[in-house]
């Protein structure tokens, strides 16, 4: 279990700030995570990596020359937020483009497409590969689909040397494409991982049992067994990944890279045992062993367990391998002494400027301050039951994704309101707080609607039922084209959606905001509801489906959850509204 930390909403923040003080010849801070303290050539393809925290040393601790340039960095297992990804880019930006790698999970793939996006539309050229190097988590017919565990490093490693011979974008894309085809890993666990102030671990394994194919982010594995003797184990893992060779290899001479890789509390000399048969399996498969790797270079916080990669080698991925590197946690070869880029050249932070709305937008802007602190208070009252069924087939964290967005919106629309905003800025500012802080899938959706919503109540004036029915539907779009999610798919746009058509129908007949919205919020909730029959289809959720099955989808429940709160604000609100209207005239 995780025994030290102050307050655990602080956690992250308070890690990097450690590990930036504890490496400041390699890293400095910039707002979402760091980037080289050193200099790169002008020109040079900036690489830059990230995902969640808790997964040390990936991914600050391979930030450095011959690796990576910068590195996003997300609160404990939840994606990095757009605006993180785009800020440490545009602080490693050298001025030959920015390559992104990350593992492939759905919240990542969310932030670091929108984010290169807002690069692109900036005039920096962007190039992206995801890591899919875990076999369990899809078929190989789909290995588009699979997740990425500890083969970051390979695909990292061949980008950032690649980067550092010079290669352009378009080169270094195709090697960190080629490694990633060329990679493939298996894990297993022995306990769960806790995270700081949980009180429970995400997952538990019984005792004296072994979970099969788990993931980095506590996602349960595939399967389950007896603890085999680390001969055992040693055979389990060679033989799942020798069964799946990559296309055009001959595994009889082939020369391959072995990662045995410590999933947080797995002591060395355990792994080193296991190793010890590892190799002497490979090499009676006819296989030359090239630098193997044992030890931690992409763990599960405090997870006991571990996992094997092979990295498939050919001459020019062995050639970019032997490139130095000189990162926190990982060195390789002699990298030369490196200049240190001067902090006082970063740029000037722009004033953060609220332009005041008019006196009518101003008293919406404090119902939808209202309507946050109720979210705020509703994600409270929930959140272990959310993190509860989010722990059945997924990671678990879902509640404190929530808590930690919902908490940030409600502090930005506090500040916004207090500083004279109208209701659209109010709530704008709340939805990107909430998605920078909360990261991962949930907190980008949220961003998205409530940005909708935002955008249809404007600063000026009262807008109507039907501009806010209309900014809803237009978050429900927003979410469909952004997560590539549909209804059926057991995530929260099986709520989202039916609450959209609810809400629009009422008010085209003509009902009041208050009642259309009560009247949306009960097929919201009757919809989330139904989602416990479904088997998922996106996200991490979808390789543990049958698990899933009989238990609810968090996104959907706590959407529905939200918006059924919201509706007794609003009905509060307008009670309110009309007694001071009542009173005013007597």
């Amino acid at each position: 279990m995780t025994r030290l930390w102050n307050d655990p909403a602080d956690f992250a923040d308070e890690m990097i700030d450690g590990f930036v003080a504890a490496n400041g010849r390699y890293v400095r801070r910039v707002p979402g995570g760091v980037v080289r303290s050193t200099l790169s050539p002008a020109g040079q393809v900036a690489v830059v990596v990230g995902g969640g925290s808790g997964h040390y040393p990936a991914f600050g601790g391979l930030v450095g020359p011959g690796l990576a340039h910068g590195a996003a960095m997300g609160n404990l297992f939840a994606s990095p937020s757009t605006q993180q990804v785009y800020a440490v880019a545009k602080a490693a930006d050298n001025g030959g483009g920015v390559f992104f790698s990350y593992g492939n999970y759905a919240g990542d793939v969310l932030n670091f497409d929108a984010a290169q996006e807002r690069l692109r539309a900036d005039g920096i050229a962007c190039e992206t590969v995801t890591v899919t190097d875990d076999i369990v988590s899809a078929t190989a017919d789909e290995k588009h689909k699979r997740r990425g565990i500890a083969g970051d490093l390979t695909v990292f490693r061949i980008a950032g040397a690649a980067a550092a011979a010079g290669a352009d974008l378009a080169e270094v894309t195709r090697l960190a494409r080629h490694a990633n085809e060329r990679t493939r890993s298996f894990g297993v666990a022995f306990t769960g991982c806790t995270l700081p102030g949980a009180e429970q671990p995400l997952f538990t394994v019984p005792e004296g049992r072994m979970a099969i194919g788990l993931g980095i982010h506590g996602e349960p594995g595939i399967d389950e067994t007896g603890i085999p003797t680390a001969d055992g184990l040693a055979q389990l893992l060679v033989e799942k990944l020798l069964a799946e060779v990559p296309e055009g290899v001959t595994v009889e001479g082939a020369r391959v890279v072995p990662i045995l890789n410590g999933l947080g509390s797995l002591k060395y000399e355990e792994m080193f045992v296991v190793y010890r048969r590892i190799a002497l399996l490979l090499q009676d498969a006819g296989l030359e062993l090239v630098d193997p790797h044992v030890g931690e270079y992409c763990t599960s916080f405090d997870m006991a367990g571990t996992s094997l990669t092979l990295f498939w080698l050919d001459d020019e991925l062995a050639e970019l391998w032997e490139a130095p590197v000189d990162t926190p946690a990982y060195r390789r070869g002699s990298v030369a002494p490196q200049e240190r880029t001067d902090a006082s050249t970063a740029a000037a932070t722009v004033a953060d400027v609220i332009e005041p709305g008019d006196e009518s937008s101003r008293s919406v802007a404090r119902t939808v301050l209202a309507a946050v602190r109720t979210i705020a208070e509703t994600v409270d009252a929930h959140v272990d039951e959310l993190g509860r069924i989010d722990a059945i087939a997924g990671d678990g964290d879902h509640g404190i994704g929530m808590q930690r967005g919902s908490h940030a919106a409600l502090r930005a629309a506090t500040t916004a309101v207090d500083a004279g905003a109208g209701a659209r800025t109010t709530l704008a500012r709340a939805a990107d707080a909430w998605s920078d802080k909360a990261g991962g899938t949930s907190g980008a959706l949220w961003g998205v609607i409530l940005n909708a919503v935002a955008r249809g109540l404007g600063d000026e004036g009262r807008p109507d039922a039907t501009a806010i029915a209309a900014g809803v539907a237009a978050g429900s779009r927003g979410v469909t084209d952004y997560g590539k999610a549909e209804v059926g798919d057991k995530t929260l746009v099986d709520a989202l959606v039916p609450f959209s058509s609810a809400l629009t129908h009422a008010v085209d007949a003509g009902a009041s905001l208050t009642d259309a919205w009560r009247t949306a919020a009960d097929a919201a909730t009757r919809a989330a509801t139904a989602t416990a029959d479904l088997l998922p289809r996106m996200g991490r959720a979808r390789t543990h489906g049958q698990s899933s099955v009989g238990t609810p989808d968090p996104g959907a429940i706590s959407l529905a959850l939200i918006v059924t709160a919201i509706g007794e604000t609003l009905a509060a609100e307008t009670l309110a509204a009309e007694n001071q209207k009542e009173n005013a005239h007597g």
